[in-house]
């Protein structure tokens, strides 16, 4: 990978960097965000989150107590309890990538991934109620905390409308974010332009994604749609673009950086999808089976039931349309419909094709002109969002699943 920023300065090993004399002297180092950052990208925008919710969960309990209560602190304390911040990392890296920025564009970047991570506790809480989800990050969904504080009182109707306010009120903390973020005009542009194109991509993706359900669509194409746009971009894609932009690559390199976050992101969506049937509830913090009973159109169970249609394995299709669904599909019903997954092929040909998008990935950033040092920690995170990346003794993984952060933006 070549490089683009300042051409005197060179590449610490923790990946900040320090600068040697020029023609004209000596060049100044880093701003120490940059630094921060550079060596802890998640505990920074933590921090920076942690600053913002305050005086946002302020602001709601000075204009009602009640809803701030029972409402904006939710909101505050799912967001402050996040995950690995996967998202954010990918923009910040992408940035270094392009560019070495100074202090004011340092800080616009990490606002900018902490209105994603806003924009991402909307999407989580949204798709709960949609989905009837009880568990997030192994704790009660937020609707079913809000049924379970009002006892009798507290109907599924009342628990999933005040859901819905509080996604909404995520959602408008994220603007707020993002518009009170100081950008040069061009920037903030192009900034404004990519946000749009994801939210659209979100909200498009989400209602394939129940427009699948309530068809019984059971194609790969289908699958595989809704997968691009309602996670895909919205993980890997659109915040390596996010990032590009913010350091103000040309607009031919942010596109290549998109293009090569899309495979990754796919891969991590499909990864996702095969943990939601077969992964272990004490890792991912979400029941195993619940796509299977709310009848997702995933492209694990479009691949085995188009395998078992064309070899005439008539039992194999009533199991999957038997279980596709039916919520109260049970642990017994969930092992046939697992039995049918692995004996027709689908789950291993889910695994290869994850594999292949990592590589696809890594093959396309290999291929920038990006600084070698950001551009490694790239490498990496696209291949811990391609779940690609094991631990020792474990399988690969999803990364924010396995963190007990089962937040693959299903909106999304």
């Amino acid at each position: 990978m070549g490089r683009t920023e300042d051409p005197t300065a060179t590449a610490a090993p923790d990946g900040s960097h320090t600068t040697r004399a020029g023609p004209g002297g000596a060049h100044p180092g880093p701003h120490p965000q940059v630094v921060a950052a550079d060596r802890d990208i998640n505990g920074t925008v933590g921090a920076l989150l942690h600053t913002l919710l305050a005086e946002r969960l302020r602001e709601a309990c000075a204009t009602d107590p009640v809803s701030g209560r029972d409402i904006a602190e939710r909101i505050a304390r799912f967001t402050s309890l996040g995950g690995r911040r996967l998202r954010p990392a990918l923009l910040w890296w992408a940035l270094r990538a392009c560019a070495l920025p100074d202090g004011d564009r340092a800080r616009a970047a990490l606002r900018v991934g902490a209105a994603v991570e806003l924009l991402q506790t909307c999407a989580l809480v949204h798709d709960d109620v949609m989905d009837s989800s009880r568990l997030r990050r192994g704790r009660p969904a937020l609707h079913v905390s809000l049924a379970d504080q009002y006892g009798a009182a507290g109907t599924d109707l009342f628990a999933g409308a005040a859901a819905v306010l509080a996604g909404d009120l995520a959602l408008a903390w994220a603007e707020d974010t993002l518009a009170e973020t100081e950008l040069p005009d061009p920037v903030r542009r192009r900034v404004r332009a990519v946000w749009r194109v994801m939210r659209g991509e979100m909200v498009a993706g989400q209602y394939l994604d129940l427009h699948g359900q309530v068809t019984a669509d059971r194609s790969a194409l289908l699958a595989l749609r809704t997968a691009r746009l309602k996670s895909a971009q919205y993980s890997a894609s659109r915040p390596l673009e996010l990032g590009a932009v913010l350091a103000g690559a040309e607009p031919a390199l942010t596109r290549r950086l998109a293009e090569a976050g899309a495979p990754a992101g796919l891969a991590f969506q499909l990864r996702d999808d095969l943990l939601g049937v077969f992964g272990d509830p004490s890792r991912t913090g979400k029941p195993a089976g619940d796509d299977i009973r709310e009848g997702k159109p995933t492209l694990l169970v479009a691949l085995a039931h188009a395998r078992a249609t064309a070899r005439g394995r008539l039992a194999d299709v009533a199991v999957l349309e038997a279980a596709l669904g039916d919520s109260a599909l049970t642990p017994a019903g969930l092992d046939a419909v697992r039995e049918v997954l692995e004996s027709t092929g689908a789950r291993a040909a889910v695994e290869e094709r994850i594999g292949r998008m990592a590589c696809r990935a890594l093959a396309r950033l290999d291929a920038l002109p990006l600084d070698p040092v950001a551009g490694e920690r790239l490498r990496g995170l696209l291949r811990l969002a391609a779940g690609t990346t094991p631990e020792p003794g474990h399988t690969p993984h999803h990364p924010e699943r396995e963190a007990g952060h089962a937040d693959t933006a299903r909106p999304h």
